[in-house]
C-alpha cells in the first residue's frame, strides 16, 4: 500500500441505498478511501455482481476488503462444522477476490473449553487446508484472522501474529478496540506503539506497510467486548492510536466499526490529516 486509507465497515449510513455499489460511490463522495464489504450474515453476492463491484470501485478509486460470515469456527468439535467453516471462508475469498478486494477478514474460532495450545493445532491445520484450496483455485487474496475482544475466542495479538508467521497467505487484522476491550488496557500511545512493534517483530516491516485495522468506540466488561460505540461515547483513545500509526508510517486500510460509521471514519481521517499538517 502507498498510504493509510480510511473507510467504513459496510455501506455508509448516508448512502443512497443499501447496495454495495451505492456504498462504494458514497465512500468516494465523502472523500474516504476504502470500504469493508460485510458478508457477516452470509455471502449473498454472485460472480456477475462481484465483477460489477470491482469495476465501480476501480473507477472511483476505492479500496475494498471483505468480512467473512460470523458462522465460522475453526476449532469446532463437529467435523461437519469445520468443513462448513472452510466453505464459508472459501466463498468469501472467491467473491471478494472478484470484487478486487485484497483481504478477507474472519473470526477464527471459539475455544469451546479446549486449552488454547490444543485448539491451535486444529485451527492451524484447518486454515492451512483453506489456503491450499485457494492456491489450487488460483484465488489471490490475503486471509486475515482478527484480533478479538473476548478470551473465549482465539485472537490475542500474540496468537494472531504467531498463526500468520506460520502460514503463508495469512496476515493479521489488528482490531485495536477489541484488544482494549479484552485487556482493559492497551489504550495509550505507548501501548499502541508496542502492538505495532509486536507486528513488526513477528512479521517484518512489510506487515506495517500493508495493515488491515479495525477501530471503534467500544463498551466492555469483565469478560471483554460488549458492543461497539461511537468514539464520543467511549473511553477509546483514538487520537493516540492515530498518532502511533502516523509516527510508524503505517499503510493499509483502517476500517471504522463505530455505529455512526462514516462520521467516525471521517473523524479518524481528519485527525490523521491534521497531524500531517502539523508536521
Amino acid at each position: 500500500m502507498t498510504q493509510l486509507y480510511f473507510g467504513t465497515a459496510g455501506i455508509p449510513r448516508s448512502s443512497q441505498s443499501d447496495t454495495t455499489i451505492d456504498g462504494i460511490k458514497r465512500i468516494a463522495e465523502l472523500g474516504l478511501g476504502c470500504m469493508e464489504m460485510e458478508f457477516v450474515r452470509g455471502v449473498k453476492m454472485n460472480e456477475a455482481g462481484a465483477h460489477l463491484v470491482a469495476e465501480v470501485a476501480a473507477g472511483v478509486g476505492v479500496k475494498l476488503s471483505a468480512h467473512a460470515p460470523y458462522y465460522i469456527n475453526f476449532n469446532a468439535h463437529d467435523p461437519a462444522k469445520l468443513i462448513a467453516s472452510q466453505q464459508r471462508l472459501l466463498r468469501t475469498a472467491q467473491i471478494a477476490s472478484l470484487c478486487g478486494a485484497q483481504s478477507a477478514v474472519f473470526h477464527t474460532a471459539f475455544f469451546l473449553g479446549d486449552p488454547p495450545d490444543k485448539a491451535y493445532i486444529t485451527i492451524k491445520k484447518t486454515i492451512a487446508e483453506v489456503l491450499d484450496q485457494l492456491k489450487q483455485k488460483h484465488i489471490r487474496i490475503q486471509l486475515r484472522p482478527e484480533v478479538m475482544g473476548k478470551y473465549s475466542q482465539f485472537g490475542t495479538v500474540e496468537e494472531v501474529i504467531k498463526l500468520c508467521s506460520e502460514l503463508e497467505g495469512l496476515a493479521p487484522c489488528i482490531d485495536f478496540s477489541h484488544w482494549h476491550a479484552a485487556t482493559g488496557a492497551n489504550n495509550s500511545y505507548s501501548e499502541f506503539v508496542s502492538i505495532l512493534q509486536q507486528v513488526e517483530a513477528g512479521l517484518g516491516r512489510a506487515a506495517l506497510d500493508d495493515m488491515h485495522i479495525h477501530c471503534s468506540g467500544i463498551k466492555y466488561g469483565a469478560k471483554g467486548e460488549i458492543k461497539h460505540l461511537n468514539f464520543e461515547e467511549s473511553d477509546f483513545q483514538y487520537a493516540e492510536l492515530i498518532k502511533a500509526l502516523r509516527d510508524y508510517e503505517v499503510k493499509g486500510l483502517l476500517i471504522c466499526e463505530s455505529p455512526n460509521l462514516e462520521e467516525d471514519a471521517l473523524l479518524l481521517q481528519e485527525t490523521y490529516n491534521n497531524l500531517a499538517k502539523a508536521g
